[in-house]
């Protein structure tokens, strides 16, 4: 959860909750122009590190003093970038929003810093590490846990077209984000896990080297996860003009989300869910706690794992119903 350094927020005109780094995106168009709106863009532009990336679980939104700011100013060097959690993906967004209401020239310097960040850290393979610079654990492995990666892509993407507020973006930085679009892409095709010959889903995180399955923490197994296929599916429908591999790839996806459902679960008519990992050679849902020891049941790991982790879940149910359905018809 994103810890708070200083008072709260209060709610955008209209609006009835405070402004908070996970409504950061969401709020009414006009607030992005308002004082609070640059303060908050200060305080990001403070936190931004040397690298040109941020850390991440901090809830910016917290009103901030020129001391603090300063004191924020001084961890430039801190070695902690990372697009964890949305972290760096959501201070772009956002100082764009405000860039494009303000036109303050620092907070364009700054999203340039960011995009050049995000770039330096692309693995040449298409992938990225969770971490830049490189540490020494797992957060060296190509990294599609929680949507890290897809949300990299969908940004450079915007940035590749001018859209969403990136018009500004040069056409050097533009031309790179294409290309690193397009090794992403390739990459992600290239990880797609076949069991038997038959395509089906995406790891967590995958070796940056050897693009083989990888555990993360001690109870995220090298797996098929079905949130995380749901998200990559979805970056790949978003593909102008797919190619056949493309299509072959979503489809694969479908396939295997809709034989994955989990049906019955509590009850007959509860509608369905799907286990956050299954196992890859026999597509039956796993659970582990911090002992690392794979469980068939979820009840059988400890209470603080069973209730701190999103283990299952109806990760799928609008892909299938809605999404793919209608992005198949237009094919």
């Amino acid at each position: 959860m994103a810890k708070a350094i200083g008072g709260p927020l209060p709610p955008a005109p209209g609006q009835g909750s405070p402004v908070t780094w996970a409504t950061i995106l969401r709020q009414p168009s006009p607030w992005y122009a308002s004082a609070d709106a640059k303060a908050v863009a200060e305080t990001v532009r403070a936190s931004q590190r040397a690298t040109g990336g941020w850390p991440k679980n901090t809830d910016w939104t917290a009103l901030q003093s020129d001391a603090e700011r300063q004191a924020l100013r001084n961890a430039r060097a801190e070695t902690d970038s990372t697009i964890d959690n949305g972290a760096t993906v959501t201070e772009l967004r956002f100082l764009t929003r405000v860039y494009v209401a303000t036109r303050d020239e620092l907070l364009r310097e700054a999203v340039l810093r960011g995009l050049d960040y995000l770039l330096a850290s692309q693995y040449s393979n298409g992938g990225w590490p969770q971490y830049f610079p490189l540490r020494t654990d797992y957060s060296r492995d190509i990294t599609f846990n929680d949507d890290a990666m897809t949300g990299v892509v969908l940004l450079l993407k915007d940035a590749a077209d001018g859209s969403a507020g990136f018009e500004f973006v040069d056409k050097a930085r533009r031309d790179r984000a294409a290309a690193a679009v397009t090794r992403a892409i390739a990459v992600i095709l290239r990880t797609q896990i076949r069991v038997n010959g038959t395509l089906t889903g995406w790891c967590q995180q995958y070796d940056a080297d050897a693009l083989t399955p990888a555990r993360g923490r001690s109870y995220e197994h090298p797996s098929i996860a079905s949130r995380e296929t749901v998200g990559i599916a979805r970056l790949l429908m978003g593909v102008p003009n797919p190619s056949p591999e493309i299509v072959a790839a979503v489809d694969a996806a479908a396939a295997w989300l809709g034989k994955s459902e989990l049906k019955g679960v509590p009850e007959a008519t509860a509608p369905g869910l799907w286990a956050r990992f299954y196992d890859i050679a026999t597509n039956r849902p796993i659970y582990s706690g911090r002992d690392g020891v794979i469980k068939y049941r979820l009840d059988e790991i400890e209470l603080e794992r069973r209730t701190g982790y999103s283990w299952v879940g109806p990760y799928a149910a609008a892909f299938l119903t809605t999404e793919y359905p209608k992005w198949r018809a237009a094919r």
